[in-house]
């Protein structure tokens, strides 16, 4: 057996409604996944299963998640050794232990090009940086991702699929492996 993550890139559903944790893990359990468990309402779950591709576990959560839910959603999946080596590869380690909620991670279904960054500097008008760690993009927001330009450009149509989150996030999902 093996841990995994999966993240699921969005928990609205629609119309003011959102995927509740509780189905998310049932749903994991329907698939065979062992003692699924969730962190708080992030659209995250970690799991046991047997050893598999990640792309048969993400292609498996997608049809469930489409079944469970009436939507399609892109679900990025990682194993746990993977996670731990994400969290400990943060470019940004001092400004996230000061703020967690202004550094960020996208993390990619496929590893992106060290180069990438540079393609999106002009956007950078509020001191963000970027930087490509593991084929991931991590981003230093310099404040409220939401507030920042830089945000609104990071699209699946320029980047390919993936889904931010932050430090917060990364930092306890990581915790949760290890306990």
């Amino acid at each position: 057996m093996k841990t995994y993550v999966a993240l699921l890139y969005s928990i609205i559903l629609g119309d003011k409604r959102r995927v509740v944790m509780a189905d998310l893990r049932a749903m994991a359990e329907r698939v065979g996944y062992h003692a699924p468990r969730t962190l708080v309402a992030t659209g995250n779950v970690v799991f046991d299963a047997p050893a598999q591709p990640l792309a048969d576990i993400e292609a498996e959560m997608e049809s469930a998640f489409a079944v469970t839910f009436g939507r399609h959603i892109d679900i990025i999946a990682r194993c746990g050794e993977d996670w731990r080596k994400l969290a400990a590869g943060n470019p940004f380690p001092a400004e996230s232990e000061a703020d967690p909620t202004r550094v960020h991670v996208r993390v990619m279904r496929s590893p992106l090009h060290p180069e990438v960054p540079e393609m999106f500097r002009g956007h950078c008008t509020r001191g963000e940086r970027m930087e490509v760690v593991g084929g991931d993009l991590w981003v230093d927001f310099a404040g409220k991702a939401s507030e920042s330009k830089l945000l609104g450009v990071l699209t699946t149509k320029r980047l390919g699929v993936g889904t931010f989150r932050n430090w917060n996030t990364v930092r306890g999902l990581r915790d949760m492996l290890s306990g």
